[in-house]
């Protein structure tokens, strides 16, 4: 038996093995092995059975070693690692790598407990004699005795005060036995989950709901591959809808993947899945994947999925490669975010990825969201996705009242720069008093974005990345938030020595601090990546907010949308335009989403809900149609604008990076490379640029960029990435390309 295998070894290359005759029964294609590079052993996945007629058979080495008995990288997952090599111009081993937690590559054993049963019976003289001559031996024996199921071996030890000579004698004497039990390490079942948000019995469905609900059934019945976007306005009941399907896609025996854009999100998916689950299908887990999981936990979950026993699977993106049995059903909640692009090798984005893995398996994806992606409306506005459409909030609850205040005149009224405007303030008082909670959204973490000298201009920047840096008060530092660099805040300015050194811009700590001084009684907590760095720390923080231990929750993106909580009847959008005024095409959509989501938190509950939005450009296009959540008049005009432009959905972009520590010499590559693809794919692409990127260095390296604009990815890929390694480039040039960019930085 030969077969071809994928080494995760640093190259992209499929090597042929011979399988020894005792393991060619086990070895399948999807098989984790372990094989002979030179002098070293590496693993690798089997990428193909069998070989030409006229290989060099005999000059071939064995497989040294078959990890697992089963594929741990099912036929779906390897076609799938196939497409994405070629559409994202990505080496196969990088993403075989990318699909296989980092446990399992390692070949992580699964944790074994010992467990301590009743051997052979003594007769009640044995056990008076053993009372006499060795009492800890008897008092170990009788406590077995009573116990109806095998224990923990270190917890009655310790329990019982008995040493490990006592239980030595009992095993060498055969009163007592020692069992191995696999120990299945679920996260998310710990202390935390009691408290986490948890709906067990089904709700009764509205009109649209059922309506939905019955669509997607037909489709998983039909047991043929589809997209489905499901726009629902916030509140609409969207994640019902999904149990239901998730319910209908378990009973005709198939697997599940759901994916959510933030691990914040995760623990209330999780608590809410496995209540219902519990309900309809006693000892169904839910899986749960995402980085912040222990090793143990992630190689646990993944071998529970892998072997079939588990048969659905909830996290970030990156769940979307959990080794899922018979899949049947993918929904991808909150399909527009871009937290569902990888912004490393290999540069995927889960929502499109999902959909190619739903077609490999002939699988139902689910497409979620209020405020969908622009590429996903056009889909189904062009028929190729079916279109289902929920308006109205659960109960008839009311969309929450957009109040736009107008920063301009708030400055001139408090003649100065202010964090919080006074209609804010008033409201956040209005709901203190009445018991009611507040969120704050503001997407820029720190106390402040820059430290400006008022006397002679001067402003601290990153000595390494071409950006300000930003001031965290807590510990009076200036931190780059691109590479990590951090230096003491100066008390005088470095260029003049002036003490006219201060803080400009707004940060989530300093909406803290305000928030602190207007409202000295209120209980507040921040939810950043400053903050929010250990494990369980979002989980914590949720818990306590769920439980009214919380007034004011002061966040950044990780709060501002999915998060369901009814006592929540106030948000407040500290400064709109950050993300408005982004060299980014897609700014305006952004905008346009966050408002929405945002706004979405409140009114949740029997109480409604306002929403407070703070900007220096009221008239802006994005603020004027989420006060109404008109998505269908933002898109149309939106579209109209993409279009006359090229950008996308109407084109597909590609992104190629250049960076290197010489700016001439980078810019001189770059031109030469720009021209060389215009004349030989000048008829199939647009090419624009090279020009320097929106932040021109970071951590030492000038970064340059050249766009291409083309109609299908796959007519082009292949020949790019072909001349890209032909091509002779400098070993100080570092150049990337990134297909179906979301960040244009």
């Amino acid at each position: 038996m030969i077969v071809g295998v994928h080494p995760i070894a640093g190259f992209d290359k499929l090597l042929h093995y011979k399988v020894p005759e005792r393991l060619a029964p086990a070895v399948a294609k999807g098989s984790l092995v372990r094989v002979p590079i030179g002098r070293r052993f590496v693993l690798g996945i089997v990428g193909m059975v069998g070989a030409p007629d006229d290989f060099p058979v005999d000059r071939l080495k064995h497989i040294a070693e078959l990890v697992y008995d089963f594929p741990a990288l099912p036929a779906d997952l390897l076609e799938l690692a196939k497409w994405m090599a070629v559409y994202y111009a990505a080496p196969l081993d990088g993403i075989i790598e990318t699909m296989l937690p980092g446990a399992v590559r390692r070949a992580a054993a699964l944790k074994q407990e010992k467990l301590l049963v009743v051997g052979e019976k003594l007769t009640p003289e044995e056990v008076a004699a053993l009372e006499k001559k060795a009492p800890q031996q008897a008092k170990l024996y009788l406590f077995l005795v009573q116990q109806f199921k095998p224990v923990s071996k270190p917890l009655v030890l310790k329990r019982l005060g008995v040493g490990a000579s006592s239980l030595n004698a009992l095993l060498k004497r055969g009163a007592v036995r020692e069992e191995a039990r696999r120990v299945n390490r679920v996260a998310y079942s710990d202390d935390f989950a009691e408290g986490e948000l948890v709906a067990a019995l089904p709700h009764l469905l509205n009109e649209q709901q059922q309506a939905a609900y019955e669509a997607l059934k037909a489709e998983i019945e039909r047991d043929t591959f589809g997209v489905t976007l499901l726009q629902g306005v916030t509140g609409s009941g969207k994640t019902e809808v999904y149990l239901r399907a998730i319910h209908e896609a378990l009973e005709t025996g198939g697997g599940v993947v759901f994916l959510v854009p933030e691990v914040a999100l995760t623990p209330q998916t999780v608590a809410r899945l496995r209540s219902r689950l519990e309900a309809i299908a006693p000892g169904q887990n839910a899986v749960v994947w995402h980085s912040l999981l222990s090793e143990g936990e992630r190689v646990d979950g993944w071998h529970e999925l892998a072997t079939g026993r588990a048969r659905i699977v909830v996290g970030a993106r990156s769940a979307i490669f959990a080794p899922v049995q018979n899949l049947r059903l993918i929904v991808v909640d909150e399909e527009h975010e871009p937290a569902y692009k990888q912004d490393e090798t290999p540069r995927y984005h889960g929502r499109d990825v999902a959909v190619m893995r739903a077609k490999l398996n002939n699988a139902l994806c689910v497409l979620g969201s209020a405020t969908p992606s622009l590429e996903s409306y056009a889909n189904a506005q062009a028929g190729r996705y079916k279109h289902l459409h929920m308006t109205q909030r659960i109960d008839d609850r009311q969309l929450p009242f957009i109040d736009v205040v107008d920063m301009r005149i708030e400055v001139m009224r408090s003649r100065g720069m202010t964090t919080l405007s006074q209609k804010l303030v008033g409201e956040m008082r209005d709901r203190f008093e009445r018991k009611e909670q507040t969120i704050l959204f503001l997407n820029r973490r720190g106390y402040s974005s820059s430290m400006i000298c008022r006397s002679c201009g001067h402003v601290e920047e990153c000595p390494h990345c071409s950006i300000s840096m930003t001031y965290h008060r807590a510990d009076e530092v200036l931190r780059c938030h691109l590479c990590g660099h951090e230096r003491g805040a100066p008390v005088r300015c470095p260029e003049c020595d002036s003490p006219e050194i201060r803080w400009r811009g707004t940060g989530t700590q300093r909406v803290e601090e305000a928030v602190q001084r207007v409202l000295p009684r209120a209980r507040i907590e921040r939810m950043d990546t400053d903050t929010m760095s250990k494990k369980n720390r979002f989980r914590q923080v949720l818990q306590a907010f769920r439980a009214g231990q919380i007034d004011i929750l002061v966040g950044t993106q990780m709060i501002a949308k999915g998060l369901d909580f009814p006592n929540v009847t106030l948000v407040g959008l500290v400064d709109a335009d950050i993300s408005m005024h982004m060299p980014d095409f897609r700014a305006t959509e952004r905008t346009f989403q966050l408002l929405v989501q945002v706004a979405g938190r409140a009114g949740r509950g029997d109480r409604a809900g306002v929403v407070v939005v703070q900007t220096f450009t009221p008239q802006a296009e994005a603020i004027q149609f989420s006060r109404h959540a008109d998505f269908d008049g933002f898109a149309e005009g939106e579209l109209k604008l993409r279009k006359d432009f090229g950008y996308p959905p109407y084109r597909h972009l590609i992104h190629h990076s250049f960076r290197g520590p010489n700016p001439e010499k980078l810019m001189f590559f770059a031109e030469q490379w720009a021209r060389h693809v215009e004349k030989e794919m000048g008829e199939r692409l647009e090419v624009r640029g090279p020009s320097p990127s929106p932040i021109e260095k970071v951590k030492d390296h000038y970064r340059f960029q050249v766009w291409y604009f083309t109609h299908g990815v796959t007519r082009v890929i292949a020949d790019l990435n072909r001349l890209r390694r032909e091509f002779s480039w400098p070993d100080d040039v570092i150049q990337v390309m990134d297909v179906d960019p979301v960040n244009l930085g």
